[in-house]
């Protein structure tokens, strides 16, 4: 009986409780007070100033694409405000400072990746880079030359190397490879990969990869991504077939010639005269090539085109200082794109 009259007791309490006024009144408080709270947080003018600003400075991503004269062309990434980072540059000043923009790197929806085996022929147009493609059969005599021409301006280079030269010349292949430069597959005894079998296609595509591989040393072994069809031959089943090594098949832009031996002159201003953004430039291990590289080189920078290697020509990544230089950007932000 006890038990029973207490719990009444509390079932009373707890009603008049819940139906007090001044209970009420205290909740009603809380809720106005946690509301006014909210509503009169001070807002920061300069985020909002970044944030509204923002459009002006941003380039969309560009998606890779297949051209019916130029075949597979890459995407390139676009670039937005980092309207966080910026902030904080901003902060201690506390005004908008268009040289204290901060910029990242916005992905394209379609990737090189994403499209259908097809030969590359060049870089997208809008990226101002440039590659060699230096294809290795013969030439040895030349191939310090150049690597050291390479190494002074601190330029590399993709080297696409014949399966069979690779098995006779380890030590040369090896100097390539630990010099850091990019390897791809250029055959095994250099056919015309128009004509042969498919069978035979494949045999020599992956006899030149394990041949390579197998020459790597640990500290250099990195995925052979690029094919180059010896000559420039090539059908759509053979491109496939690559693909289906997990290589990519590319060709050339501008073309040296070197193995009809011009002058050091004639090399040049042919290139220079041809090239352009994006632009995949033939070479090989010859005399004219190893005397024109130096001047070349420097010839390319005066145009303020920068050299890397396939893989970095065809990616989407943006080159940092043209953003600043031609798109009206501060120039203290070439390390701000993210």
């Amino acid at each position: 009986m006890r038990k029973f009259i207490h719990i009444a007791i509390m079932f009373v309490i707890a009603l008049v409780f819940v139906n007090n006024p001044l209970t009420d009144q205290y909740v009603a408080g809380l809720k106005e007070d946690s509301g006014a709270v909210a509503v009169s947080k001070p807002k920061d003018s300069l985020y909002d100033e970044i944030e509204a600003k923002a459009a002006e400075y941003s380039i969309p991503a560009q998606d890779a694409k297949i051209d019916p004269v130029w075949k597979a062309i890459p995407g390139y990434n676009g670039i937005a405000v980092d309207v966080e980072a910026s902030y904080k540059k901003m902060k201690a000043g506390k005004k908008f400072n268009e040289e204290k923009l901060v910029f990242k790197q916005v992905e394209p929806k379609v990737k090189l990746s994403d499209l259908p085996p097809a030969p590359v022929y060049k870089g997208h147009p809008d990226k101002p880079m440039v590659s060699f493609i230096i294809n290795v059969a013969w030439g040895n005599e030349y191939l310090s030359g150049m690597l050291a021409t390479l190494k002074k301006h601190n330029v590399s280079a993709s080297f696409f190397l014949e399966g069979r030269w690779v098995k006779n010349n380890p030590e040369l292949a090896r100097l390539i490879m630990d010099a850091g430069h990019e390897v791809g597959n250029h055959s095994y005894t250099h056919p015309d990969m128009k004509v042969i079998s498919s069978a035979k296609a494949r045999e020599e595509i992956q006899k030149t990869n394990d041949v390579i591989e197998a020459t790597m040393a640990e500290k250099t072994r990195k995925p052979i991504t690029w094919f180059a069809p010896p000559s420039g031959s090539y059908r759509d089943e053979i491109v496939k077939i690559a693909a289906q090594e997990n290589l990519g098949t590319v060709m050339w832009t501008v073309d040296t010639v070197d193995w009809k031996k011009p002058s050091p002159e004639q090399l040049i201003n042919r290139v220079l005269s041809k090239v352009h953004n994006g632009a995949l430039i033939l070479m090989h291990p010859t005399d004219s090539t190893e005397k024109s590289l130096n001047q070349l080189i420097m010839g390319l920078k005066q145009k303020n085109l920068q050299i890397g290697t396939v893989s970095e020509l065809l990616s989407e990544k943006r080159i940092q200082y043209w953003e600043n230089n031609n798109q009206g950007f501060g120039k203290n932000n070439i390390n701000d794109i993210n």
